[in-house]
């Protein structure tokens, strides 16, 4: 079994409103300083093969199909 961990982000120039919240939320608890802040996803598998090759190429086809939208997302895939 393999675990994996996918990390999805808005694409740099794609606007954040989530992110632009977030950080006029943490202005107004008090945290001053804090900026940029950039909102994403994170998902979790485990995968029931142990060929690390085949579990990076099916990670890979389930962004590109359904985990991302590629056209405003980057994804990075990290196997453990």
């Amino acid at each position: 079994m393999i675990k994996a961990r996918v990390t999805v982000t808005l694409k740099n120039g794609v606007l954040d409103p989530q992110g632009k919240a977030i950080e006029g939320a943490l202005g107004s608890l008090g945290f001053e300083g804090v900026g940029g802040i950039r909102q994403g996803k994170v998902f979790d598998l485990e995968l029931a093969t142990a060929d690390r090759a085949k579990a990076e190429a099916d990670l890979k086809a389930m962004c590109e199909k359904l985990l991302a939208n590629t056209v405003i997302e980057n994804y990075t895939i990290a196997l453990s």
